[in-house]
């Protein structure tokens, strides 16, 4: 961005600049300062679906920035994609952006890591693929069961054990992590699963549900 527009800063003034490239949402803010620094308006965004598919009905994107330049500039933004506005923080476009492939990005690492599990087993990936996918096309509905907005309990702080218990969850990721070290596959991905259970049952949370091992997501150790 910046060696795109140095060297016209001097016409920034009075425009709004829609920067759809992805970095940190710090270095979103920088540049939203930068921006306004030079009379811009700055809107950060964050594309959710990978360039053929950009301008597609599939396509949508996420905004942060002045509403006041989401809702001047909505008729040109929706070319591209629906827009999902998330408020003034530049930051959170890309907040969110990260967010998603943060989900995404372990998703595959764990789609690979069973595929390779079940390769060690002698099923082909042409094999256990379509299982797994079936697996993971099935994860939104079971989180979903049981609550009507999902993240509403979390909101509240509360983790009922009535269906599935830390306990219960990390003795199964004790159980992979002994199986993939008997199959002689890279750890990381399993121990690191294996710790925030661990963490959860020694901070005294075992009889809570799963989602109780946030707590050492937003404050390890």
């Amino acid at each position: 961005m910046y060696d795109i527009l140095r060297g016209a800063a001097e016409s920034l003034a009075g425009r709004t600049l829609a920067n759809l490239s992805s970095d940190t949402p710090d270095r979103s803010r920088e540049a939203a300062a930068w921006a306004a620094g030079h009379g811009a308006a700055f809107l950060t965004g964050g594309v959710m679906v990978p360039a053929p598919m950009v301008g597609t009905e599939a396509a949508h994107v996420y905004y942060s920035g002045p509403d006041e330049a989401m809702r001047n500039h909505l008729t040109t933004l929706e070319l591209l994609g629906t827009p999902k506005y998330l408020g003034e923080d530049p930051g959170l476009a890309q907040m969110m952006y990260q967010a998603q492939l943060a989900l995404f990005l372990t998703t595959l690492s764990g789609l690979m890591h069973a595929t390779a599990m079940l390769g060690a087993a002698g099923l082909k990936a042409g094999e256990s693929l379509p299982e797994l996918l079936s697996a993971a096309d099935s994860l939104g509905d079971i989180l979903r069961a049981g609550e009507e907005i999902p993240g509403t309990a979390l909101d509240a702080g509360e983790h009922p054990g009535d269906l599935s218990t830390v306990t219960m969850m990390g003795a199964t990721s004790d159980h992979i992590v002994e199986t993939s070290t008997s199959l002689g596959l890279d750890l990381a991905l399993p121990l690191a699963v294996q710790a925030h259970y661990r963490r959860a049952i020694e901070n005294g949370h075992g009889g809570d549900n799963w989602t109780r091992i946030i707590d050492s997501i937003r404050g390890p150790r």
